[in-house]
């Protein structure tokens, strides 16, 4: 997977998260056990895709610049 599609599906589970952190906060007290189970998977998918993206920028960085590449 690209970084670009990485970004994309980080900023749309950080959208969810914050969407479900809104509606656990106007949520009758009856309500959050559904929306705290939901909010937590969010969340640890939030944190896998955080994790994906980083490994990524990181590999990128370190596949660039190879000792044998360089030119004399």
């Amino acid at each position: 997977m690209s970084i670009r599609h990485l970004a994309l599906d980080l900023y749309r589970a950080q959208q969810k998260v914050d969407k479900l952190e809104k509606a656990l906060a106007a949520a009758l007290p009856r309500e959050p056990a559904p929306l705290e189970e939901e909010l937590r998977v969010a969340r640890a998918e939030l944190r896998m895709l955080r994790k994906m993206l980083d490994g990524e920028k990181e590999s990128g960085l370190s596949r660039g610049r190879s000792l044998f590449s360089v030119k004399k």
